[in-house]
C-alpha cells in the first residue's frame, strides 16, 4: 500500500470511528462540516460560521501542508465508506443528502492521485498552486478586507493572527509549485508572466504605508471605537515576514520562466488526459466526455447564432457574421460608460437600479424571496488583470454580512448598456445571489448542504436565470438587451468548445482567443483574460451550458408529465431548496417531486 492509500485507508478508518455511535445520518453530516472546516477556516468565515463552539476558527487560515492537498475535501472522501452504509428508506430528501455527499466524494477521490495540483479558489481542483486565479496571494487580500468581519477587540486580533499565518501559506504554496514542477506540473509561459504581474501587483499594493490589508483594519477596528495601534502592527507584518515571503515567491516563479511550456491546456502534464477527465466530471457533474462535450459545444454555438441572428437583423445590423454584428454593437460609443471615476460610478449605478427593478419582479415566479441584501461592488483594482468579469460572492449563513456582486471595471468597454444587463441578472438576481441567499435561510436541511456547492448547478441556474430574466419581460424596454443574453448564452457555448478544445484537442492559447473572438464577438482583451482563466480552472467554463440545458430539460419534463399541475413557483421550489447539487441528483429530486404530484 502506497503512502496516499495508506492515508486515505486511515482517514476513512477514522471518520468511521468518530460516527460509530452517531444515530442519525444528521450527526454524520455535522461531523463532516465540522472536519471540512477545521481544514478551511476560510470557508468558515465566508459562510459565517466561525462564531460560539467554532469561534477559534476566525483566528486561523486553510491548512496548506502536502498531507492535506485536497483540503476541505479530504474529510468528504475519508467519509465514503460510511456514506454507502447510510440508510434511506424511502425517503427521497435522505437519499438526496447521501448521494450528494457520495457523489463528491467519488467525484474527488481521483485528484488524491495526481502528483500535482492543489484547491484553488471557489474550492476547485486546479492543476497549479500558484497562478494568476491561485494561491494565497491572490485570495486573502479580498478575503480579510471584505469576508473578515471586525465588530469587537477579539475580532481584531484574529484578523492580526491571520495576517501573521499569510507568510506560511505563502511559503507552503511556494514549495509546492516548486514541488510539482519537478515531477512535471510545469505552467504556460504566459501563465507564469500573468502570475509575475499579480504578485508585483501584491507588493505594490499592499506593502508600504498605502497597504490595503493594514488600511482596512485600521479603518474598520476605528470605525468600531476599537482602541490599540491595528493598522501598525498589520502593517509590521505586512513589511516584513510578508513581503519576505512574497518577494521569494515571486523569485520563485520568475525562475520558472525559462524552463516554462508553450502548450496551453493540461493534457502535456503527467497524467494530463486524466486529470482534465476529471475536472470535467467535477465541474458538470455529468459522465460527458471530452469529445462528447465538445461536439455539444459545436451544436450550441450554431442553435444560439441562429436565434442571435435573428435579434440582429430585427435590430438592423444585417451586415457580417453573428460574432461582427455583436462587435460592431459593442465597440459603438453610444452604448459605453466613461473610462472615468465617474463613469464607473455610473455603470455600478446602473447595475443596482437593474437588480433592484429585477428583484420586483420575481414575486411572480418564486415563492419566498430571500432576506439577504445584495451590493453591487468593483473588483479590487490590484486583482483585475487576472480576475474574471464578474462574479458573486454569497452572503454569511448568520446573515451578518451581505452578498455581493462584483464587476471587473478596469475597461468600462467592456460593459456597454445592451450587454450589461444580463450578467447583472447572472451574478445577482434572479442569479447567483437569489440561488444563494434562498438555499442559505432555508430551514430544514442540514447546514453541509448550505455549504456544498456545484459548479454546474450553480452556474447552470444562473444562465437559466439570464433566460429567466427574459422570460419576465426585463429586456421588453430594451430589445437589444436580448442580444446580451443571446451573446451571453453564444459566450457560454463557445466556452465549452474552447476548455475542450485546449485541455483535449492541444489548441494553442492563440487558436482559443480567435475562436472566442470570432464566434462569440469578444473583444481581444477580455477573449484573452477568459482563455487564460480557463488554462488555469480546467473544465469549470463547461459546466454553465450544460447546467443550464439540464434545468431548461428538467422543466420541459416537468410540464410534460404534470400537465395542468405544473406549477413554474413550485417547480423553482423544488430545484433550490436543497441547496447546490449534482446533476445527476437534482434530476433525482425534481423525479421525486413529479411522482408526488408537483
Amino acid at each position: 500500500m502506497d503512502r496516499r492509500a495508506f492515508l486515505a485507508a486511515s482517514g476513512a478508518a477514522a471518520f468511521a470511528a468518530g460516527v460509530a455511535r452517531a444515530d442519525a445520518p444528521s450527526a454524520i453530516y455535522e461531523r463532516l462540516l465540522d472536519e471540512m472546516l477545521a481544514l478551511s477556516p476560510e470557508a468558515a468565515t465566508s459562510l459565517g460560521l466561525d462564531a460560539g463552539g467554532r469561534a477559534g476558527l476566525k483566528h486561523r487560515l486553510d491548512d496548506r501542508t502536502p498531507a492535506h492537498r485536497l483540503n476541505l475535501y479530504d474529510p468528504v472522501i475519508d467519509a465514503l465508506p460510511t456514506l454507502a452504509g447510510l440508510p434511506v428508506g424511502h425517503a427521497p430528501e435522505a437519499a438526496i443528502e447521501r448521494d450528494t455527499v457520495a457523489w463528491l466524494a467519488e467525484a474527488m477521490r481521483p485528484f488524491r492521485s495526481f502528483p500535482y495540483g492543489a484547491i484553488g479558489g471557489y474550492a476547485y481542483p486546479v492543476p497549479y498552486a500558484v497562478s494568476q486565479l491561485t494561491g494565497a496571494y491572490q485570495a486573502l487580500p479580498d478575503f480579510l478586507v471584505s469576508q473578515h468581519v471586525i465588530a469587537t477587540a477579539e475580532d481584531a486580533q484574529a484578523y492580526l493572527d491571520r495576517l501573521a499565518a499569510f507568510p506560511r501559506a505563502v511559503e507552503l504554496e511556494t514549495g509546492r509549485l516548486r514541488a510539482d514542477v519537478g515531477r512535471g506540473g510545469v505552467l504556460p509561459d504566459f501563465i507564469v508572466d500573468r502570475t509575475i504581474a499579480q504578485l508585483r501587483s501584491f507588493q505594490t499594493d499592499q506593502i508600504g504605508p498605502k497597504g490595503g490589508m493594514a488600511a482596512s483594519l485600521a479603518h474598520r477596528a476605528a470605525a468600531q471605537g476599537i482602541a490599540g495601534d491595528w493598522g501598525a502592527q498589520a502593517q509590521r507584518i505586512v513589511d516584513g515576514p510578508l513581503a519576505a515571503a512574497i518577494a521569494r515567491q515571486l523569485a520563485a516563479v520568475e525562475t520558472l520562466r525559462p524552463q516554462a511550456r508553450t502548450t496551453a491546456g493540461v493534457g502535456p502534464l503527467p497524467e494530463g488526459e486524466a486529470f482534465y477527465s476529471a475536472c470535467l466530471k467535477f465541474h458538470t457533474s455529468t459522465n460527458l466526455t471530452p469529445e462528447q462535450a465538445h461536439e455539444l459545444g459545436v451544436e450550441q454555438v450554431k442553435q444560439v447564432s441562429a436565434e442571435a441572428r435573428a435579434v440582429l437583423d430585427a435590430q438592423g445590423v444585417t451586415r457580417g457574421t453573428v460574432a461582427q454584428g455583436i462587435k460592431q454593437l459593442w465597440e459603438d460609443p453610444s452604448w459605453r460608460f466613461p473610462n472615468t471615476d465617474e463613469g464607473r460610478a455610473a455603470l455600478l449605478d446602473f447595475i443596482s437600479g437593474l437588480e433592484a427593478d429585477m428583484k420586483a419582479r420575481l414575486p411572480s415566479v418564486i415563492s419566498h424571496m430571500p432576506k439577504t441584501p445584495l451590493e453591487v461592488r468593483r473588483v479590487p483594482v490590484a486583482n483585475e488583470l487576472g480576475a474574471p468579469g464578474a462574479y458573486s460572492q454569497s452572503g454569511s449563513l448568520d446573515g451578518s454580512r451581505p452578498g455581493a456582486i462584483y464587476f471587473n471595471l478596469h475597461d468600462t468597454g467592456d460593459w456597454p448598456r445592451w450587454a450589461t444587463p444580463t450578467t447583472a441578472y447572472h451574478e445577482g438576481y434572479p442569479g447567483h445571489h437569489l440561488a444563494g441567499s434562498i438555499s442559505n435561510e432555508t430551514t430544514g436541511i442540514p447546514t453541509l448542504f448550505k455549504v456544498l456547492s456545484f459548479n454546474a448547478y450553480n452556474e447552470g441556474w444562473a444562465l437559466y436565470a439570464e433566460q429567466l430574466a427574459d422570460e419576465l419581460g426585463a429586456y421588453d424596454a430594451l430589445p437589444l438587451g436580448r442580444l446580451g443574453r443571446l451573446q451571453g448564452s453564444l459566450f457560454r457555448a463557445c466556452r465549452i468548445v474552447v476548455d475542450t478544445g485546449l485541455h483535449a484537442r492541444g489548441w494553442s492559447r492563440e487558436r482559443a482567443i480567435d475562436y472566442l473572438i470570432e464566434n462569440a464577438g469578444e473583444t481581444a482583451e477580455d477573449a484573452r483574460r477568459e482563455v487564460e482563466r480557463y488554462c488555469v480552472w480546467p473544465g469549470q467554463a463547461c459546466g454553465y451550458k450544460i447546467g443550464h440545458l439540464e434545468f431548461l430539460r428538467l422543466r420541459a419534463l416537468a410540464k410534460a408529465r404534470l400537465g395542468a399541475r405544473f406549477d413554474l413557483k413550485r417547480f423553482h421550489d423544488t430545484v433550490l431548496r436543497h441547496g447546490s447539487l449534482p446533476l445527476t441528483v437534482l434530476g433525482q429530486a425534481v423525479e421525486a417531486w413529479i411522482v408526488q404530484g408537483g
